[in-house]
C-alpha cells in the first residue's frame, strides 16, 4: 500500500515486508513471522478483497440480504490488514530502530507523564487485552493527544477518527510458536525492536490529519 494512493475495489495487496524474514530474531523467530505475514495476514487481504467484490455485486443485483455478513467481514479483514501494515514497519532489527524521537517523547510525556508510564500501560494492555486483540496507540485529532486502546477483534472498541501509530499484535497466532502462553515474554521481549524512526515519522504525518500505511 502506498500514501495518498487509490486502491482500486478488491485489489488489495499483501506489503512486502521492510527486512528478511530472520532480521528480528531472536524476539521472533523466522518460522513465526513467515506463518504470521504469508498465512495470517495474507487472510486477511483476501477476505478483504472478497468482501469488496460481494458487496460491489450486491449492489448491481440490489440483493442485500447478506448485507450483515459481508460488512462484518469487511470491518474485521480490513481492519486486520491495515493494523499488520502498520505492524511490520514499526518493527526494526534489535539495536537498529534507533529511540523515541524528540517530538514522540514530548507527546508521550504530555499524555502520560512519562516514557515509563507509557511503556508500563501499553505493555499491560497488550497482555490483558481480552481473547486476541492488539495494544494501539493512536493519535486523536479530536483532543489533539495520544491515548492508548485496547482493539479488540481488530474492529472493535476503536475510537473513531484515531490514527494509529504504535500498534503491538496479541493475537496468538503473533507469539505462540516462540513463546507458547507466555504473551508477557513476548510483549516485555518485543520493545527491544520497536522502529521508534518510524512511530516517529507516523506521529508527524497524524498531527497533520493524515494516516501513513507504509
Amino acid at each position: 500500500m502506498k500514501q495518498n494512493l487509490t486502491i482500486p475495489i478488491g485489489q488489495h495487496k499483501l506489503p512486502n515486508l521492510p527486512y528478511s524474514y530472520n532480521a528480528l530474531e531472536p524476539i521472533i523467530s523466522s518460522f513465526a513471522l513467515q506463518i504470521h505475514h504469508l498465512k495470517h495476514h495474507k487472510s486477511y487481504v483476501d477476505g478483504l478483497n472478497k468482501a469488496e467484490i460481494e458487496l460491489v455485486e450486491a449492489r448491481k443485483t440490489n440483493d442485500f440480504s447478506l448485507i450483515k455478513h459481508w460488512t462484518r467481514e469487511l470491518a474485521f479483514n480490513g481492519s486486520g490488514h491495515i493494523l499488520h501494515s502498520i505492524y511490520w514497519t514499526i518493527m526494526a532489527p534489535a539495536g537498529r530502530g534507533g529511540n523515541p524521537g524528540l517530538h514522540t517523547l514530548n507527546q508521550i510525556n504530555n499524555s502520560f507523564g512519562s516514557f515509563s508510564s507509557f511503556q508500563k500501560q501499553f505493555s499491560q494492555t497488550a497482555i490483558d487485552v481480552e481473547a486476541s486483540g492488539w495494544a494501539a496507540l493512536v493519535w486523536n485529532p479530536a483532543w489533539q493527544r495520544l491515548e492508548i486502546l485496547a482493539v479488540e477483534k481488530h474492529q472493535n472498541l476503536t475510537q473513531w477518527g484515531s490514527i494509529p501509530i504504535l500498534v503491538l499484535d496479541s493475537w496468538e497466532h503473533a507469539y505462540y510458536v516462540d513463546y507458547q502462553n507466555r504473551r508477557n515474554e513476548y510483549v516485555n521481549s518485543w520493545w527491544r525492536i520497536v522502529n521508534w524512526y518510524d512511530v516517529e515519522r507516523r506521529l508527524l504525518f497524524a498531527a497533520k490529519g493524515q494516516l501513513p500505511l507504509v
